[in-house]
């Protein structure tokens, strides 16, 4: 599986895409819906209608790359988005590509001290 860092910024497009868009047709997409630079080094996480079907684009130094799942029997459960795209964590990404419904799973919160006794 794509290993994706807690740093990068993941962003989530609320309508379906038509799978057959590549890089061009995506970055678009990115410019155009997101009002997003596609080159910032963000992950763009776009899936199709059946939501069986999901594709990323992101920037790796000197050119894009892009990423696709097809499932064969069963389909991604994608959160409600409000708005054009939702930022998702690197957890939940990694839960949706999991199988798993993350409007019902929720891992320990972090906790930050400033002291010790």
């Amino acid at each position: 599986m794509l290993n994706i860092g807690g740093s990068a910024r993941i962003l989530m497009h609320r309508d379906p895409v038509d799978m057959r868009k590549s890089i061009d047709g995506l970055s678009f997409l990115v410019s155009g819906e997101f009002f997003e630079n596609p080159s910032d080094g963000s992950v763009y996480v776009f899936f199709n209608r059946q939501k069986d079907k999901v594709k990323l684009l992101y920037w790796d130094r000197n050119g894009f790359c892009m990423w696709y799942k097809r499932l064969e029997k069963q389909h991604f459960k994608i959160p409600e988005i409000s708005g054009q795209s939702a930022a998702i964590s690197a957890e939940h990404f990694r839960w949706l590509m999991d199988g798993l419904d993350v409007t019902k799973l929720q891992g320990f919160k972090a906790l930050k001290y400033e002291l010790f006794c």
